[in-house]
């Protein structure tokens, strides 16, 4: 799937990729909506109702990602909220054998995510993933999220590396195209990024399940 001879830097995204979006999912659809229908004194239907236009406004935008413009926009503590669940965090299946086959490699190995730096402190809590990673870069440092174009400029700036020489691996078909769009020439797609629901179609891009599939990794 993958000719390690042509990669010199690897780039991961976090949720979906390395780690289960079983939490984000059950975080975002579930449980901060009933905390939410909680605090408003209103049934959870209606609470999902109310949220859901906010939800499909915010898409793809920084916002979605703020921990602390939904703290303003909905009075709700998110990192609190998310702690009384962080027990569901968890790494996807042979996630840490890839990562640690990676950081025996030659490889630059870094991690971006979307994820607000709370989000990632909390994570990083639960699951030891920094000792893997040259850099760990979220895209709040540069104001741009990855679905955008001057995320991967403001990439460029802060870590060398070729974009005809790197691997990117992430669960979002947007994500994806907006990297392709950029020049990252070797994408791979999660095809399942929560192991609770079934895989996903990766439509253009070659579906990866477990990453037992991309070792050895050979220098």
């Amino acid at each position: 799937m993958i000719n390690w001879h042509d990669i010199d830097t690897v780039l991961l995204d976090m949720d979906g990729t390395l780690l289960d979006l079983h939490f984000d999912n059950h975080f975002w659809l579930e449980y901060m909506p009933a905390k939410y229908a909680e605090k408003q004194g209103i049934s959870l239907d209606a609470a999902k109702q109310h949220l859901e236009p906010i939800f499909m406004q915010t898409s793809g935008q920084l916002q979605w990602y703020c921990l602390d413009y939904w703290r303003q926009t909905l009075d709700l503590d998110m990192v609190a909220i998310k702690q009384e669940i962080a027990h569901l965090i968890s790494l996807r299946p042979s996630a840490e054998v890839f990562l640690t086959a990676l950081h025996q490699s030659k490889k630059q190995v870094v991690l971006i995510t979307n994820a607000h730096q709370d989000s990632l402190s909390l994570k990083l809590e639960r699951i030891a993933l920094s000792h893997y990673f040259d850099h760990m870069i979220t895209s709040h440092q540069y104001g741009y999220p990855k679905e955008q174009p001057p995320f991967w400029e403001h990439l460029a700036k802060e870590i060398h590396f070729d974009p005809s020489r790197a691997l990117f691996i992430d669960d979002s078909l947007p994500i994806l195209r907006s990297a392709r769009d950029y020049g990252i020439k070797h994408l791979l797609a999660i095809s399942r990024p929560d192991s609770k629901q079934p895989p996903k179609a990766t439509e253009e891009f070659l579906g990866v399940d477990s990453y037992l599939s991309l070792l050895p990794i050979n220098d």
